[in-house]
């Protein structure tokens, strides 16, 4: 019997359907142009951070090495830092940066010591005072300032007991690049019995004159003197008074003031200044602010940034001594970026970097700067 033939079904194709797609709008060049601009005022972490770490190879700094202040100079970045160490003692190290990210020499030893001033107190009772675990006093939160041939260091001197003060010293450019620690015997700046920090020097006269930023809040305060040497530490000291809480702060992130971070930053617009502030809604967190102030008056501020330019959101932000604190002493200009350089959680150095004319647009066009979560730089 013959097999049945297997019916096939005939399959018809369907016509295929043509999409045409819309070609891309075009962004306008303006705002290509806006856009860009933005995204080179976005502060940036270097992805290599922290660059400095504590070493338990040398004693000094086996616990923490934070809080940096820096100076550019011989085209070179020079990086002094706090570093506690076993003995619970603040001291200042120094590392070498080239192109500003990478650690390219550190010194073993420490180039400032408890030895140059810490100020003995007269008093009975120990205060309640420890900064970044130093339990036992030292040299804290150095800043430098570069004026013609001479490199002058503001620093906080705690003897470890009964006294917190300002002090202020410094060293020929020549030795300082030599890494001959010469330095010139220290004198104590703010009156005993009151505890201050964050005072810097303007790294140029104004109006012929020396000029020392104190405080912040509830103004901007600055001294002015001929020569530094009226500063003798016995009869002459710059009296300040720092009130944290900003009177005009209403809702901003910055309502507590802590104060100036590194030395201000000469720029076309005015004088640049960096400080540190908390928010009442975000207690316990040191964040970083931007303002601008008068070139030739600079209690004025002429502009300041709505928000912070930069908060602790990196785990090495919060992993270490004090979790939650980003704390700059030290800034630099290369090219043209802005190279900031901070503790993190009071145990490490970090640096991040901007485009430094985007970031001085966006700050003064419109109070704001952008911040960037989890931005980082890479080279």
């Amino acid at each position: 019997m013959a097999a049945a033939k297997k019916k096939t079904k005939k399959v018809t194709k369907k016509p295929v359907k043509r999409v045409v797609r819309k070609p891309a709008k075009k962004v306008p060049a303006k705002l290509r142009a806006k856009r860009k601009a933005k995204a080179k005022s976005v502060i940036a972490r270097h992805e290599g951070n922290p660059i400095i770490e504590p070493s338990y190879d040398n004693h000094w700094e086996a616990k923490a090495t934070f809080n940096p202040t820096a100076l550019h100079a011989d085209g070179k970045v020079h990086i002094i830092y706090r570093a506690i160490g076993t003995d619970d003692v603040s001291r200042l190290g120094y590392a070498r940066s080239d192109d500003g990210l990478s650690i390219d020499e550190r010194l073993t030893q420490p180039c400032y010591t408890i030895g140059h001033a810490v100020p003995t107190a007269s008093l009975d009772y120990q205060i309640p005072y420890c900064s970044g675990g130093g339990w036992n006093g030292g040299c804290e939160d150095p800043r430098l300032t570069l004026i013609g041939d001479r490199v002058y260091i503001i620093y906080t001197a705690f003897d470890g007991w009964g006294s917190v003060r300002m002090a202020l010293s410094s060293i020929s450019l020549d030795d300082f690049l030599a890494r001959r620690w010469n330095w010139r015997k220290p004198v104590i700046i703010s009156p005993p019995g009151e505890i201050h920090k964050n005072w810097v020097l303007f790294p140029e006269k104004i109006n012929g004159k020396f000029a020392i930023l104190h405080s912040l809040t509830p103004e901007v305060r600055v001294d002015y003197f001929d020569s530094l040497d009226e500063l003798d530490g016995v009869t002459k000291f710059i009296r300040s008074s720092h009130v944290g809480r900003r009177a005009d702060a209403g809702g901003a992130w910055d309502s507590f003031v802590r104060g100036v971070g590194p030395a201000p930053i000469k720029t076309k617009y005015g004088w640049l200044v960096l400080y540190h502030g908390m928010d009442d809604r975000d207690p316990n967190r040191y964040k970083l602010g931007a303002m601008i102030l008068d070139k030739d008056d600079p209690t004025k501020v002429l502009y300041r940034a709505k928000k912070a330019i930069l908060a602790p959101d990196e785990c090495y932000e919060n992993e270490g001594y004090k979790s939650g604190v980003i704390y700059s002493c030290g800034a630099v200009v290369m090219g043209e970026e802005l190279f900031v350089y901070y503790g993190g959680a009071d145990k490490v150095t970090c640096v991040a970097t901007v485009h430094l004319d985007s970031f001085l647009k966006e700050l003064v066009a419109n109070g704001a700067v952008s911040l960037k979560r989890r931005a980082t730089l890479r080279r």
